[in-house]
């Protein structure tokens, strides 16, 4: 319901798959519908600003399990990067990691 009125369908799913291959690495090819929604100048950023957009619309439970598949995500994220001193800090955190 979210997606179909607020966001785009299917975005949330294709974000968090987006957002695994970022935290993960590329190791594998980009599906053609993951790599549809992703481009050189926006970078897998973007994939994490949707799952936080969808954290703060969806009601408490769904946002709880999605936040946990989240949670996990950046918690490797975080280990595999370093923060960039020099990016806007009015960006999101993972915006700032490198």
């Amino acid at each position: 319901m979210l997606e179909r009125e607020r966001l785009s369908p299917g975005i949330v799913a294709v974000a968090l798959s987006v957002w695994s291959l970022r935290v993960h690495g590329t190791r594998r090819r980009w599906r053609r519908w993951e790599a549809e929604f992703t481009c050189l100048c926006c970078g897998e950023g973007w994939a994490r600003d949707k799952l936080e957009d969808a954290l703060l619309m969806l009601p408490p439970r769904a946002a709880g399990e999605l936040r946990t598949q989240v949670e996990r995500l950046d918690v490797v994220l975080l280990g595999r990067t370093h923060h960039e001193p020099t990016a806007d800090p009015d960006l999101a955190w993972w915006h700032r990691r490198c």
